[in-house]
């Protein structure tokens, strides 16, 4: 068994991560633990496209895609390691769909393994794309849909809706298959800072998507898992975006890591040199509050305003000064505040703020609807207050709103344990000796959690 750090093993570590959130779901008061034996587990992973992989620093148009022996003996590799895991769900990114014999390949091993797979290429023939497959012991497939963003990168997502084969709840009179919402992306690289509204679009879209999707369907009670590569770390705005919708990011989760935790580990090292954590399994239960996605957006995209004004060292007043630009007063106009986005380069060009999203932003800095944004709502737009309620407060809530409609008998998750291979990127660092991708592979291992509402029996 292999020893993780002061010589605890996986298994103590586990076990120890057991307790903890068996003790974690009593405090929420209703929440009832099902047995281990029902864990599930899910496998993010970047496979680094052979058209993408570079063999020489001095030849950069060298890749791996001209030499098959190379690229079919990595991939052979790589769906090894993915056997020797056996995860109930494995989401690949960089999946070379533009060759045959190695989507042939994947789709073979997978298969007699198992697994049922689904493709998705990337628009405009990029050559490469995503690949879900969900093991046939522990799901069956419900739903299948293919997201196609159309914008710059030609990027791509798949979403599925599964259920568990097995129930995961055994009662005298109800026997309860769990449903789960299964996102897998690849989000645009941010090659600089005007691509980043492109990147929470994308998001934006996806989680429109789901909020669609749920609705047509009535699932407002099934746990979300986003899996992928979302090509930013922990400081981005697209992790500040996912987690004020309630997301979290269950490798942190495990390992107790906080939001501003952002060196502990990494999971990608970049073409630049540079490594960072990229790569992440989120999820979201049904017991969770969620901010109107509109109004995450808004406060997102604000977000991104107040980073490109720091960037360029402006300060409260002088940001003011600068989105107020020539208006007359000391009021900032919808005109000057259209004009300051046009200079900052997030508005007036085909991938940045549409006039619509430029529109909601002004009604929601202008709250008091008089036309004009004084400094007191500047002040509520640079400085937002903290207001979320307390975890158990939201449960109180969210349970409360299940009982009026209807009492049904939610399923949630609990993060028992999330592994990055090699290990050393657990610590931060990058071993040259890996040579499966410029990506880590992150697993997490998921127990099922009752989420009834207050006042009623668990099965």
């Amino acid at each position: 068994m292999r020893k993780e750090r002061n010589g605890e093993s996986v298994g103590d570590r586990r076990k120890q991560r057991q307790k903890r959130n068996v003790k974690k779901t009593l405090r929420m008061g209703c929440g009832s633990m099902v047995g281990s034996e029902r864990c599930v587990s899910c496998t993010t992973f970047n496979i680094l496209a052979p058209i993408y992989k570079r063999l020489s620093e001095e030849d950069q148009s060298c890749r791996e895609s001209q030499y098959r022996a190379y690229w079919l003996s990595r991939n052979e590799r790589i769906i090894d390691r993915l056997l020797g895991d056996r995860s109930s769900i494995i989401c690949l990114q960089e999946v070379w769909l533009g060759n045959d014999e190695l989507v042939d390949m994947y789709e073979k091993r997978l298969g007699d393994a198992g697994y049922v797979s689904f493709k998705l290429a990337r628009t405009n023939n990029r050559g490469d794309g995503l690949l879900t497959a969900v093991h046939g012991d522990y799901f069956k497939i419900l739903n299948h849909q293919k997201l196609l963003f159309n914008d710059f990168g030609d990027r791509v997502a798949q979403l599925l809706h599964v259920e568990s084969v097995v129930p995961f709840c055994h009662g005298q009179k109800s026997s309860v298959q769990q449903q789960v919402l299964i996102v897998n992306t690849h989000l645009l690289f941010p090659h600089d800072s005007s691509l980043c509204i492109v990147r929470l679009q994308q998001v934006y879209k996806i989680l429109q998507c789901i909020e669609t999707y749920q609705k047509e369907h009535n699932l407002d009670s099934v746990p979300i898992i986003l899996c992928g590569d979302w090509n930013g770390s922990k400081r981005g705005h697209v992790y500040k975006f996912l987690r004020s919708q309630g997301f979290v990011s269950s490798y942190d989760t495990a390992h107790e890591y906080s939001d501003v935790d952002a060196h502990k580990w990494v999971s990608h090292r970049n073409h630049r040199g540079n490594i960072c954590g990229v790569d992440f399994i989120w999820l979201l239960n049904p017991n969770k509050h969620r901010k109107p996605l509109r109004t995450s957006w808004n406060e997102a995209v604000f977000g991104i305003i107040k980073y490109l004004l720091r960037a360029v060292s402006l300060a409260e007043d002088n940001a003011f000064a600068f989105l107020k630009v020539d208006s007359p007063g000391d009021c900032i106009t919808y005109s000057g505040f259209c004009r300051a986005l046009h200079q900052l380069g997030v508005a007036g060009h085909p991938h940045g703020l549409s006039p619509d999203d430029t529109k909601d932003l002004w009604i929601q800095a202008d709250t008091d609807g008089n036309g004009v944004v004084d400094y007191e709502e500047f002040q509520r737009i640079w400085s937002p207050k903290c207001c979320e309620p307390l975890e158990e407060q939201i449960a109180v809530e969210t349970r409360g709103t299940q009982a009026r409609e209807g009492g049904q008998l939610a399923f949630g998750f609990n993060v028992e344990d999330a592994v990055l291979f090699p290990p050393e990127v657990e610590q931060g660092t990058w071993p040259e000796n890996y040579s499966l991708s410029d990506h880590a592979p992150l697993t997490v291992t998921f127990s099922p959690v009752r989420i009834p509402p207050c006042g009623q029996p668990v099965c």
